[in-house]
């Protein structure tokens, strides 16, 4: 059953994406576009995995302006769950170049703007977070998983540095985001969806960066994951 669950949402996923981006592959896609269609394959997994996300937020956030979302990272859910619930009105993630290789998918990806990252490459990885500055000059808010993979248990792991070097580089305050619950709906390794899990989504006060230093940035984000994110159980 729960392998059905994640062909569907395969397959939502690809019919939704393809019919968006394919005509844009060669001439791209309007922000515009992107924007909705990203929020509506978000909102589109999260309901037909049944995903019952709580959201709660510190402070209210202005979501015409770019942020760096940085966030815990349990489960290939957690792209579609902050896609539906962060409130930046143009957002981009930043995503491993494996996904950019799968056929049609892959080029639909990159006429919508989101960021692919070669961690094998430092020349590439240093280019795309250049690339994902530019975005956040033109007003887009990009989120980033500084832990860099996801856990199969929930626990953090070490936070690498590139993601703050690129909050400071951008001037752009960072949000930290705890994750709640996604490595429930799927783990890491495995295609066996669970349908009606519970997930909260806990998003933090910005960060602001300026005069800041990025081990001090670094810190700051993951004593608020230590504080708001919980292992994975059952």
């Amino acid at each position: 059953m729960g392998i059905l669950l994640s062909a569907q949402v395969i397959g939502e996923t690809a019919r939704l994406s393809f019919a968006t981006f394919a005509r844009g592959v060669t001439t791209g896609v309007r922000r515009e576009t992107a924007d909705a269609t990203i929020r509506a394959l978000g909102d589109r997994i999260v309901r037909r995995a049944d995903i019952r996300v709580a959201v709660a937020t510190e402070v209210a956030l202005d979501g015409a302006r770019p942020h760096v979302y940085m966030s815990n990272h349990q489960s290939l859910l957690d792209i579609p769950v902050l896609a539906a619930a962060l409130p930046a009105q143009s957002l981009r993630f930043v995503a491993k170049a494996e996904l950019f290789r799968i056929p049609v998918f892959g080029k639909a990806m990159r006429s919508a703007d989101i960021v692919e990252l070669d961690r094998g490459d430092h020349a590439r990885a240093r280019a795309s977070l250049d690339r994902a500055a530019a975005l956040m000059a033109s007003g887009i808010s990009v989120w980033i998983a500084p832990e860099g993979t996801r856990s199969p248990d929930g626990r953090l792991a070490p936070l690498k540095k590139g993601g703050f070097h690129l909050a400071l580089a951008a001037g752009v305050p960072i949000v930290p985001v705890a994750l709640n619950g996604t490595g429930r709906v799927l783990r890491k390794n495995s295609l066996d969806m669970r349908r009606g899990c519970p997930v909260r989504v806990r998003i933090g006060a910005p960060i602001p960066v300026a005069g800041r230093t990025v081990e001090a940035l670094l810190a700051d984000v993951e004593a608020y994951f230590q504080t708001h994110v919980e292992p994975v159980d059952g």
